[in-house]
């Protein structure tokens, strides 16, 4: 702009003063357009005073404001488009989960009565002292806690209770399990699905344990999350494996891919691609039931994840082992067997419900901790939930 306003006055110095006038008048209304009237019109009145009638062309920027104004006016509506209702939904949303987490609270804090009633039963008319402590030991035990999660346990809330200067029982009872919330928190982990497609989820697990049964019910709350799931009935050595996987099937309305008698890893190999062929989003594999001790039956579980490496490089994306809360310190000694051989990724446990002996994911968190991806307290499809330490901790110690 300087540079402009410099090459000016030499085109009209030249001039003489008498041609001057009418030159400047002319060029005046144009430039005022594209340029702004501060420096423009500041150029003539150096010069001259007769340019006094340039000053009334600045009416003709007036009504360049009213363009500008314009814009404003139609720029108005545009905060309209976003709607202020949207927001609405999400504490609807919110209330709808927490309510219905709620209800899986009260259901987990019944299925953990067994397990917890011991343990509670320590803090009544309790005094703070050595004699808590040992009966509180002792509990824990009984509870399957194990030996090395108990004394950590121990240790830490002697700790809180110094630090919070605790007075009653009933304190030491909620530091307790804020302890154990502390102690499970690192078995809290989402399972994640779509970052593969398809996500391949090997399953295994001893005879008994809940594995199928674990099966059909991730699978319908994969199929509730709008997932598209195939199932691999790869279990070919248990007679009714394949039929009861067959059912799950049904009420999911899912495709299973089957083999009556074959090869597991064969089995499992098809489902995979098929899985990759018919675009779907979860392949659940399905396979025989083995006992830790069994070499040669955990090496058929060697052969499958390798088998399943072929049909997708990437795959199995996940490993899970179910195991039976009733087996107590036996789950762990699963979880570390299998955890040697798969190279487990999450673990599923079933029949908390039934058993005394739920401490035993204290031990897990302290021994092997793996991720606790889900947790059942029942037979129905909605008995399988996913795993929080803080609401398994609280439901344990009412």
């Amino acid at each position: 702009m300087f540079s402009f306003f410099k090459k000016k006055p030499p085109a009209e110095t030249p001039d003489t003063p008498a041609a001057n006038p009418p030159a400047a008048p002319e060029p005046a209304p144009a430039r005022s357009v594209f340029s702004p009237s501060s420096w423009f019109g500041s150029k003539p009145a150096a010069e001259e005073a007769p340019p006094a009638p340039p000053p009334a062309t600045p009416p003709v920027p007036s009504p360049a404001p009213a363009p500008i104004a314009a814009p404003p006016v139609a720029a108005a509506p545009v905060p309209v488009p976003a709607p202020a209702p949207t927001p609405a939904p999400a504490p609807a949303i919110e209330a709808a989960v927490a309510t219905e987490r709620k209800g899986w609270f009260d259901k987990l804090k019944t299925g953990l009565r067994k397990t917890g009633t011991g343990i509670q039963a320590v803090f009544v008319n309790a005094q703070i002292d050595d004699a808590l402590y040992e009966e509180l030991e002792s509990a824990l035990l009984m509870a399957d806690t194990g030996v090395k999660a108990t004394e950590y346990l121990l240790d830490d809330l002697r700790g809180r209770v110094k630090r919070q200067m605790a007075t009653d029982a009933a304190q030491v009872k909620v530091l307790l399990a804020e302890a154990i919330a502390d102690l499970l928190r690192p078995l809290e982990k989402p399972l994640v699905i779509g970052r593969f497609t398809p996500t391949v989820i090997m399953v295994a697990g001893v005879n008994g344990a809940g594995k199928t049964t674990s099966i059909g019910k991730l699978t319908k709350h994969l199929a509730d999350e709008g997932a598209s799931v195939l199932l691999a009935a790869a279990d070919t050595f248990r007679a009714a494996a394949r039929e009861q996987l067959l059912v799950w099937a049904d009420r999911n309305t899912v495709e299973i891919v089957s083999n009556e008698g074959g090869d597991p890893s064969a089995v499992s190999f098809d489902a995979v691609n098929a899985g990759k062929a018919r675009g779907k989003d979860v392949v659940l594999v399905d396979t025989a039931g083995r006992l830790p001790t069994q070499l040669h039956l955990m090496d058929e579980l060697k052969k499958i994840k390798r088998v399943v490496t072929k049909a997708d490089a990437t795959a199995p994306h996940e490993v899970l082992l179910v195991i039976d809360g009733n087996t107590g310190q036996n789950a762990l000694a699963q979880v570390k067997a299998f955890d040697e051989t798969l190279g487990l990724t999450g673990l599923v446990v079933t029949k908390l419900d039934g058993t005394a002996k739920g401490g035993v994911l204290c031990a897990i968190a302290r021994e092997r901790p793996i991720p606790v991806y889900f947790i059942g307290v029942g037979e129905k499809l909605e008995d399988l939930e996913t795993f929080n330490a803080r609401e398994f901790a609280q439901a344990l110690l009412g």
